[in-house]
């Protein structure tokens, strides 16, 4: 058997099937243009009516370091105040930036808690800014007003409608005040813009919520790592809210920063005030006390032989006056902090003190102060994070004065060692008159006083200095910028997705449906399953009520499917006469009859001697197809040795030159009636007779009387029947194929359409009969 001609079952995929699988796919182009249609049309509306442009807003900060130069304020002046030097972490200025107390004053600030929509064609949209024609100033909301919304109607002139949201409508004029139950406000017409009649909405939004969602989409990062310079970004659907949010975070963020500097300088210079005063008593009492003693014992200088006797005491002396001026500053601030106990004030600068224990007790005490006042600023003082804050603030205020005691006990103890040893030289001394002794005395007592006074005036004019000269933290290198172009939704991507869509729907819904039927579709369908030849297939039979479609001078395009089936099944027999062919299928209603007949009509009229057997002896259709008369049949003959096989020969009268035997009555048992030696007699008979003998076998899914024909039949024509026979039915003919039960088996694909992807002979390919015939010989 030659199967160059007949598609076998193939491993690999060649080009054919994927040319048949486009053919497939491409038969539903309409489910392809009407998805195609859908989705570029949905997200073309997507784009023009629903979607909501998105724009990136960024700017530069830098961070200023005092350690690194960076600071205006760190004036030479003031090397020594260490409570105004600061060191600032880059990431720590990332956390304050996206901190939610900055965050609730740039929304305040902005009035950003009120938001203003129009109507639009489909959705409302938001105006702001330059295009707001009015604008509500809050006076007073309490907590339920978050969420509500109110409907302004305006008129041309003063006057406008107000809808609350329960649909009530009262009459209002601008720079009236309104009272709702949830809070009072004040509508007002912006200045320089001209009213019109409309409808604008205005949404009361909850400031909480606000705060939450800017911090998330307010972006703070680092240029690069080596840089103090912070890249803040946003992205919003009004580029000119985006601007302002950044603007007012960057500016805030440095008023905060001020805020809280000058706060600890104010607090210095109170401080220093305080003890100039105190100092200012004591050293006009001294030098009172040297101006008298003076006028009372007449003294106007010091005796050349006193400095020579006191010149090494001198050095001690010196000493002593360094260690009473630290032990004063200690006391001072140890006076400060028990004057001040219960409440809460920054301590001073240690003033020179160089103890690293008591610097950082100070600076911790004060770090605590200022992360009280903040704290205050937004809640309670029964706050139970306060009320933390002021038991640290105790337990601190303890341990700096215990602190304080310690290093002055360790001075007096200096102190003391430098008395005893300048004792060495008071024998000297004993000879320098007691009233220049005692001047002496009191013009020490005037230096020690005298330098407390110079240092406390040089450091209250280096507070007040860096009070005044207090620049900001950070510097905006770039105000905030960008906007111009959407950066979202991308049309392009949404166009290729919804492209992509409506070329996957189609495909996915047509391959789901696919695996889902469980009948034969296409040819595929066959030989994925079985290597049985394919001899052809025919086409949908559109009159239904014609049994005969091959005759003479028939061209229509199921007539020239039977010649090519004829044509195939000549190619297979090689130059063999006499053959006899059995047409069988899996199942009723697969088109047996129809085939048999026109099969027998397309050979007889080539002018061979035709002759068809209807042997569905349980189920007989060939004599009702071709209208023959009640009469003599395959059983009678069989039953009857009286009848001879020419009785039982009947001539077609819709075919000319085609014979037909009928079935007869039906048998009780046609099985036995097939194996007895009459009926082998009988098909030798026509075989010798006969150039061609068609049987018309009941279906062998169902009944196995086809297979007692396997030694008269050349040639066994399976019947496939286009969405109708079961894909699992195949495995019979593979079975046939394989265990060889029938002789050359071939299948026959019956009631092709364009939708099972006819490729197979002429078919729908071949255009349909007459009109391709004359096209052919136009062009011919």
């Amino acid at each position: 058997m030659n199967d160059a001609l007949f598609p076998l079952k193939s491993d690999q995929p060649d080009v054919k099937d994927i040319k048949q699988l486009l053919r497939q796919y491409s038969r539903h182009w309409y489910w392809f243009l009407l998805a195609l249609t859908l989705s570029l049309g949905v997200a073309f509306l997507y784009l023009r009516y629903y979607a909501i442009p998105q724009y990136h807003v960024y700017s530069t900060l830098l961070v200023k370091d005092d350690k690194s130069g960076q600071s205006l304020s760190s004036a030479d002046a003031l090397t020594d105040l260490g409570s105004f030097k600061t060191t600032r972490n880059i990431d720590n200025e990332m956390q304050v930036l996206k901190s939610r107390t900055l965050m609730e004053r740039v929304v305040s600030e902005l009035g950003l808690s009120t938001t203003y929509m129009v109507e639009g064609r489909v959705v409302d949209r938001e105006i702001y800014g330059r295009g707001l024609p009015i604008k509500v100033l809050i006076n007073n909301l309490d907590s339920t007003a978050a969420g509500k919304s109110f409907t302004l109607h305006l008129k041309p002139g003063t006057s406008f409608t107000l809808a609350d949201h329960n649909g009530q409508s009262t009459n209002h004029s601008f720079g009236q005040q309104i009272r709702q139950p949830y809070g009072t406000f004040t509508i007002v017409a912006t200045p320089g813009q001209r009213l019109s009649a409309g409808k604008i909405t205005v949404h009361l939004r909850d400031v909480q919520q606000l705060i939450n969602h800017y911090n998330q989409v307010v972006s703070v990062q680092p240029v690069n790592k080596e840089a103090s310079v912070l890249l803040v970004s946003l992205v919003d659907p009004i580029p000119e809210k985006a601007k302002n949010i950044i603007n007012k975070l960057m500016e805030v963020y440095n008023k905060e920063a001020i805020e809280d500097k000058n706060l600890m300088a104010t607090n210095t210079l109170k401080f220093l005030d305080e003890r100039l005063q105190y100092i200012t008593t004591e050293l006009s009492t001294v030098e009172k006390g040297v101006e008298q003693y003076k006028s009372k014992y007449g003294l106007t200088d010091i005796t050349t032989q006193a400095s020579e006797y006191t010149t090494l005491a001198s050095d001690y002396n010196r000493q002593l006056s360094e260690w009473a001026i630290q032990i004063d500053v200690l006391e001072s601030i140890e006076d400060y902090l028990r004057k001040t106990t219960g409440q809460y004030s920054l301590v001073p600068s240690t003033l020179g003190i160089q103890d690293a224990t008591l610097l950082g007790l100070i600076a911790q005490f004060n770090e605590l102060q200022l992360e009280r006042e903040r704290m205050l600023r937004t809640t309670q003082p029964s706050n139970p994070l306060v009320q933390n804050i002021n038991e640290q603030l105790a337990n601190l205020r303890v341990n700096i004065l215990e602190n304080l005691r310690n290093i002055k006990r360790g001075l007096q103890i200096t102190s003391n060692n430098l008395k005893n040893t300048s004792g060495q030289f008071q024998s000297q001394i004993k000879r320098v008159p007691a009233m220049e002794r005692a001047l002496l005395e009191i013009n020490r007592q005037q230096a020690i006083k005298q330098n407390i006074y110079v240092y406390l005036l040089q450091k209250r004019e280096e507070t007040a200095l860096s009070l005044a000269a207090t620049a900001s933290v950070a510097r905006v290198l770039d105000p905030a910028m960008g906007g111009d172009y959407p950066i979202s939704p991308n049309g392009q991507t949404i166009y290729l997705i919804a492209l992509l869509v409506g070329l996957g729907l189609p495909l996915a819904g047509i391959y789901i449906s696919t695996l889902l039927n469980n009948k034969v579709q296409t040819q595929q369908d066959i030989t994925n399953v079985t290597a049985t030849p394919i001899l052809g297939e025919i086409v949908h039979n559109n009159d239904r009520n014609k049994t005969v479609v091959v005759s003479q001078d028939s061209r229509s395009p199921i007539a020239e499917m039977f010649r090519l089936i004829r044509s195939n099944l000549h190619f297979e027999a090689l130059g063999k006469t006499h053959l006899m062919v059995l047409v069988t299928s899996s199942m009723g209603g697969e088109g047996k009859t129809f085939f048999s007949i026109n099969l027998g009509a397309s050979l007889a009229i080539t002018g061979k001697r035709v002759i068809l057997l209807d042997l569905d002896l349980r189920v007989p259709k060939v004599a009702a197809e071709l209208d023959l008369p009640v009469g003599l049949g395959i059983t009678d003959y069989l039953i009857n040795d009286n009848i001879l096989i020419t009785d039982i020969i009947k001539p077609s009268h819709k075919v000319p030159n085609l014979d037909v035997i009928s079935a007869g009555p039906v048998p009780p048992n046609p099985m036995e009636l097939m194996m007895s030696p009459k009926f082998a007699h009988l098909l030798q008979e026509l075989k010798e007779s006969f150039d061609y003998v068609i049987i018309d076998t009941p279906p062998i899914g169902q009944v196995a009387d086809a297979f007692a024909l396997r030694s008269f039949a050349d040639f066994s024509i399976y019947l496939v029947r286009y969405n109708y026979t079961y894909k699992a039915q195949l495995k019979i003919v593979q079975n046939i194929l394989k265990n060889k039960t029938l002789n050359n088996p071939l299948i026959v694909l019956n009631d092709a359409k364009e939708a099972n992807g006819t490729n197979y002979g002429y078919g729908y390919g071949y255009g349909y009969g007459q009109k391709a015939l004359k096209r052919k010989k136009t062009v011919g």
